[in-house]
């Protein structure tokens, strides 16, 4: 297993706000290649960009995404970064389609391999885990997206810490990354559906409830080392967060990030 404290590429992080605002100093603007278009649902695509300067980000952080058209207008997004922090070189960001969604629209109906995209980061170091304590996260939809890469940094280490997900979605077609959270040894996951699920799915169909996380929560109230990471919506982070300062966690263990 490898120990994350001995590893110089991640930042120290202060206990208890572990807030890191600026992990490398002065982050500028940069052109990065489209070496990846995939679908992940009928909703999502997932763009993989090569970089010319490339520091490896604190699974959770972002990077803001800036498209500029003949006429100089200029529209920019903040998107996480799905992918694990030592996948070098590469960044990928998994994108919902947006009703009317400029960059959006792009990313999904005209961005190719090969394409050019201005891009600035890694940004945000208070919804950032560097793999050394015990973690649970909870996920809405595309919430999904940066607690994604939390679990593949797990992975790719090789981590000893304990990892819980619960990951909502609206129903099977809209799950993100529906092939990667099947658990692993020391991971815990629950899969939960609002409106449709599977024959034999064993969760009542519906909104997040006390009772589908009173396990993950109940661990992470039982050890004081757990950080809790819940990310979605501004109404499933309110709920999701209102469900685990209920069950005992307290708040400063608590890392909310809202989309939308």
């Amino acid at each position: 297993m490898t120990d994350p404290t001995n590893d110089p590429a991640l930042p120290a992080f202060a206990a208890p706000g572990r807030a890191a605002p600026s992990l490398r100093g002065r982050v500028d603007w940069q052109r990065g290649t489209v070496v990846e278009v995939r679908r992940e649902t009928p909703n999502a695509v997932t763009v993989r960009l090569a970089l010319p300067v490339w520091n490896a980000h604190v699974a959770g952080q972002h990077y803001m995404l800036r498209l500029t058209a003949a006429d100089g207008y200029t529209a920019q997004r903040h998107y996480s970064v799905g992918s694990a922090p030592d996948d070098e070189g590469h960044i990928e960001f998994t994108v919902d389609r947006m009703p009317g969604g400029e960059v959006s629209g792009f990313l999904h109906n005209v961005a190719r391999p090969g394409d050019v995209l201005e891009v600035r980061g890694p940004l945000g170091g208070f919804f950032a885990w560097p793999g050394d304590r015990p973690v649970l996260l909870v996920a809405g939809g595309s919430g999904l997206v940066p607690l994604m890469a939390m679990v593949r940094h797990r992975r790719r280490r090789g981590l000893a810490v304990p990892l819980r997900l619960v990951a909502c979605a609206r129903t099977p077609e809209d799950l993100l990354y529906a092939r990667e959270l099947a658990p692993l040894p020391g991971e815990s996951h629950t899969v939960l559906y609002s409106r449709s699920a599977p024959s034999g799915y064993p969760h009542p169909v519906g909104r997040l409830s006390a009772d589908t996380i009173a396990p993950h929560a109940a661990a992470a109230v039982a050890d004081e080392a757990y950080e809790v990471f819940v990310c979605g919506s501004t109404g499933f982070a309110e709920h999701a967060g209102r469900l685990l300062t209920a069950a005992g966690v307290p708040t400063s263990r608590i890392r909310v990030e809202r989309f939308g």
